[in-house]
């Protein structure tokens, strides 16, 4: 008999665990075409179960066609059903190497995440429960594309006296995240025949939304200040629908537009007649100075104001925003229509109540110094630890939930990276969102907002084990 496992300490029934075993047994080809199956008795004998929970698993895979009975013979297999797709899925025995990893735990630099622990789940629970209690009853109906004008209002006033943003609230786009608003963004402005000069490099997400209209992506370099406005596009060449950056925090260096540069990008708007689109994703974790005023205060006719609550709350709430130019409200209210109608209701009416009662930026304020304190902890770790074995710079330490640490002459390759995972630390290189590949191959994005200083330091510690046993590293031994 084909081997079947059953486990009685597991949740599912003991039916649905044999028929979900001889199923995947039949669709893999173990059990073939008219191979007859064992009598429901012999099954219940071998297996230690009752009768009963094979007779059903029978029926079950009988109904559903997988098994044909034959009166007087039994079950037979039926034909046809061996899916090769089904074969092809069963999992390889685990290395050596791999089996380490599993032991460990692993520790995950990803970047933009959030300490969700901090979520303040009791007062976001009574915004909530209030929402649902006082709204009108048009919000439980079908609501307005742009999103419900309490919150708008709200979100207006809270980006001029934090951001500098100049807009009415007609002028916002309530969203679900900032992926919708990304994607309204390609819907409007792009397609077949139009380009996007977009920031290089810049994360595979907001590539892979601006691809999938047809349109052409022209890549900029970044450097230390973010992007290099010397290098746009002339004015001989088409003018693009945009040019899509990350001017307060780019993504993911860090860098830091200044404001020649943002004089120097206004005035190449004007001349070839494009849009900005300002992506302002995590500037309120600012550590060394107040947040940097945006990028829309100063040209709000030609720039898209991009912002969103997930990384400053969860990811969890899906809302974010679009501050548009007047010109483009319309178009955007009308492709958010089609999009998926409106943004749920009481979440807006909640976070319009967190925010005019002062609780977004208290928590703001607060969680602040436990994420300076992460990054003084990872910036302190590199730095002892690597000091005197290799040239490793810091990037991108004044803001957000990430830094960039770049090893000079240590390129990040896949067989680098696996040996890291095998060792119990999950770093990201650079180089995964670069569109012209191979100039940031020495760098990784390591990010610490939802990681304790204890494992900040024990992941550095494995990072540089893996980087001195494989020889990367030079200047002293430690």
């Amino acid at each position: 008999m084909t081997w079947i496992t059953i486990d009685r300490d597991k949740p599912i029934p003991l039916t649905r665990q044999l028929y979900t075993e001889l199923r995947g047994q039949i669709l893999r080809g173990d059990r073939r075409a008219q191979d007859k199956l064992p009598s429901t008795r012999k099954m219940a004998e071998d297996l230690g179960i009752s009768r009963n929970v094979v007779i059903e698993a029978y029926e079950q895979l009988f109904a559903e066609g997988y098994m044909e009975s034959r009166k007087g013979s039994g079950y037979f297999v039926s034909a046809g059903i061996y899916l090769e797709q089904h074969a092809r899925k069963e999992t390889p025995p685990l290395s050596s190497g791999e089996n380490q990893a599993e032991s460990l735990s692993i520790i995950d630099f990803r970047s933009g995440v959030p300490d969700l622990t901090h979520f303040p789940r009791q007062t976001w629970g009574k915004m909530v429960q209030r929402a649902c209690q006082e709204a009108p009853l048009s919000a439980f109906g079908y609501g307005r594309p742009e999103g419900r004008f309490e919150l708008r209002q709200v979100v207006s006033r809270y980006l001029y006296r934090t951001r500098g943003v100049q807009c009415k609230p007609e002028q916002i786009i309530v969203t679900s995240g900032a992926t919708q608003a990304l994607t309204l963004i390609a819907k409007v402005l792009l397609g077949q025949g139009k380009s996007a000069v977009i920031e290089d490099p810049i994360t595979q997400d907001i590539q892979t939304i601006f691809k999938a209209t047809g349109a052409v992506l022209r890549p900029v370099s970044t450097d230390e200040y973010g992007l290099m406005t010397e290098q746009l596009p002339s004015r001989a060449e088409s003018a693009p629908s945009f040019v899509f950056l990350t001017p307060s925090h780019q993504f993911p260096l860090g860098g830091t537009l200044p404001i020649q540069r943002r004089l120097q990008l206004i005035r190449y708007a004007r001349l070839t007649d494009c849009y900005i689109v300002e992506d302002d994703y995590d500037s309120e974790f600012r550590y060394d100075s107040a947040p940097i005023s945006s990028l829309q205060g100063l040209a709000e006719e030609r720039v898209i104001y991009i912002g969103s609550f997930s990384k400053i709350l969860s990811p969890g709430l899906r809302l974010g925003y679009l501050v548009l130019p007047p010109d483009l409200v319309e178009r955007y209210r009308d492709a958010k229509w089609y999009s998926d109608l409106h943004t749920p209701a009481l979440d807006q009416l909640a976070l319009a109540m967190f925010i005019e009662e002062g609780h977004l930026e208290k928590y703001i304020s607060r969680v602040k110094k436990l994420y300076r304190k992460r990054r003084q902890a990872l910036c302190g770790a590199l730095e002892q630890t690597f000091l005197g074995t290799t040239d490793m710079r810091i990037l991108g330490a004044s803001a957000g939930l990430h830094i960039v640490a770049a090893f000079a002459d240590i390129p990040f390759t896949p067989a680098l990276l696996e040996k890291l995972q095998v060792a119990g630390v999950r770093v990201y290189p650079v180089e995964e969102h670069a569109i012209r590949p191979g100039r940031h191959v020495d760098k990784i994005i390591l990010g610490y907002g939802n990681l304790s200083e204890e494992k900040i330091v024990e992941g550095v510690k494995r990072l540089y084990s893996v980087l001195s046993v494989t020889g990367s590293l030079s200047g002293e031994s430690r």
